[in-house]
């Protein structure tokens, strides 16, 4: 499967009204890529919520890039911004969402936290070759995580307050750890 990928995937550059509002960071700041999935049932309603203005600074939390389930790359963010996508990790990190619909639209119920569905090939294969891109374009860039690595907390569920569910479980239990790792120099990491 590695072999076949281009050297510089096909990225649509659609960046997020606040952009320039985010902090800038040198390149050599990053070491971290975080995968997220969405948990939202499409691109656009993805967009939707990135669009959101959430802090006092005008700007809001996104990724850096996006992957439809065509495997289209949408860049929301260049990584030499530091965008909201995980608490404590933003500045060292490059946040990768795959579209998927993960707990949608229960996210905190107890009943819906199965998260299955999967991901595609395509997306998978655009997800490889965005990491290799970015390998080389960030000769800094060592390791990798899921976004349920390194955010654990829990919180109230939403049908039962008195019961605890994780707060981020993306990208999820359907996510091929092995195959991406197989096929990627970046180490994963689980504080």
């Amino acid at each position: 499967m590695i072999a076949d990928l281009p050297p510089d995937p096909a990225m649509h550059l659609w960046p997020l009204p606040y952009e320039e509002r985010l902090e800038a960071r040198p390149a050599a700041r990053i070491d971290l890529v975080v995968i997220h999935c969405t948990e939202l049932p499409d691109l656009a309603m993805a967009r939707e919520y990135g669009e959101r203005v959430l802090h006092a600074s005008g700007t809001g939390n996104s990724g850096h890039f996006y992957i439809d389930r065509d495997g289209s790359i949408h860049v929301f963010v260049r990584p030499e911004r530091t965008a909201h996508h995980t608490r404590g990790y933003n500045e060292r990190s490059i946040g990768i969402e795959l579209v998927n619909t993960g707990r949608y639209p229960d996210w905190l119920d107890t009943r819906h936290q199965a998260m299955d569905q999967a991901y595609t090939d395509a997306q998978l294969h655009a997800l490889l070759a965005l990491l290799a891109a970015l390998k080389r374009d960030i000769p800094t860039l060592e390791f990798i995580a899921g976004h349920e690595d390194l955010d654990r907390d829990t919180v109230p569920s939403s049908d039962n307050p008195d019961r605890q569910v994780p707060r981020k479980r993306d990208p999820g239990p359907r996510f091929p750890w092995s195959q991406v790792l197989d096929h990627s120099p970046l180490v994963r990491i689980r504080p």
